[in-house]
């Protein structure tokens, strides 16, 4: 019998997954059940059949289950996995906070579904410049593959904080956290 994915399946099953704690995601591999017509927009506003979900509770949980494999996004639970469309990063850094100062700083974003991470290793900043308008595109590693980009007013904010320093040989702009300097710009690019 061939199974049509369906959100309503998807929750189902998530939400049974999720009861016991975060889902280990890295131990499911179920079959492919095809795509969803889910969306997730440049602004972390998620759709589902083109419209937005307004319930903020259903977001979190899909975005609890959410995978990323070869380059693509999936909704994976113990039973079955199903794509989706995601247009830029699945999560948006939507906040920071900053505790300590130099290399005992620490930068924690949050993102749209309240996950937190503190930039260090683990969660790499990037920052991708527009070849054309050389307009920037800040992201932060949250999990598993899976960014967040940072919002304009949490970026101007963390370029309030940003120092020059050495990176490859090369005078930057960037940021420091978790012991580790993230580069935002050359300085030469500086007005």
């Amino acid at each position: 019998m061939i199974v049509k994915p369906s959100a309503e399946g998807v929750l189902a099953a998530a939400s049974q997954a999720v009861k016991k704690g975060p889902p280990p995601l890295h131990l499911w591999n179920p079959p492919f059940c095809g795509d969803l017509d889910m969306r997730i927009a440049r602004d972390g506003t998620w759709f589902y059949l083109g419209t937005p979900i307004g319930r903020p509770a259903m977001v979190k949980l899909f975005s609890s289950i959410l995978k990323l494999e070869c380059g693509k996004y999936f909704l994976v639970t113990p039973v079955e996995k199903v794509g989706i469309v995601v247009d830029d990063a699945p999560f948006v850094a939507v906040d920071f906070d900053v505790t300590g100062a130099g290399q005992d700083q620490m930068v924690t974003f949050t993102t749209q579904v309240e996950d937190r991470v503190t930039a260090g290793p683990e969660h790499p900043i990037r920052v991708v410049r527009d070849p054309v308008t050389g307009e920037p595109s800040p992201y932060v590693m949250v999990r598993a593959g899976l960014e967040a980009l940072i919002d304009r007013k949490s970026f101007y904010r963390l370029v309030e904080i940003c120092e020059h320093a050495k990176h490859q040989g090369a005078d930057w702009f960037g940021v420091i956290s978790g012991g580790q300097f993230f580069p935002v710009i050359p300085s030469a690019d500086l007005p």
